[in-house]
């Protein structure tokens, strides 16, 4: 008899729990549906950009920004922000970028389809896109 009190207790705490996190792994998850304006999916507060990041910032532009945003804020109907909690360092390393750059990536987090592969860019060129994009990530609290 003693088991019914104990499972609904267990029950309610793990509800509980849940509902607790549930905000958290929505905001984690989820781009807004409505484009802010010029079109970027998020906003971005961009720092002064110098040394390998401005070499980084004008690689980006170039080769990434058609899908990403020229500040990594995404671009709606055309690829996700960069400058997002999901692409935190300690979520997605930098290797992680190397790696959607020269291999493609399969979509996981974002309803926008794969990412293939970017032609042309060396390792030298994405670890400069790496020091854009993670300065303006620091710069919006993304650490």
């Amino acid at each position: 008899m003693n088991r019914i009190p104990r499972m609904l207790g267990a029950g309610a705490l793990l509800g509980i729990s849940a509902y607790g996190l549930w905000p958290k792994a929505q905001q984690q998850g989820a781009a807004p549906s409505i484009p802010l304006q010029g079109g970027s999916i998020v906003a971005v507060n961009m720092p002064v950009i110098e040394g390998n990041a401005a070499i980084g910032q004008s690689i980006f532009e170039e080769s990434c920004a058609s899908c990403h945003g020229p500040d990594g804020g995404g671009v709606e109907g055309a690829g996700p922000p960069l400058v997002h909690v999901i692409y935190e360092p300690s979520h997605h390393s930098d290797e992680s970028f190397q790696r959607a750059v020269s291999m493609g990536v399969r979509s996981h987090h974002w309803r926008f389809g794969d990412m293939p592969s970017v032609q042309g860019l060396t390792r030298g060129d994405v670890a400069m896109i790496i020091a854009y994009i993670r300065d303006v990530q620091r710069a919006n609290g993304i650490n």
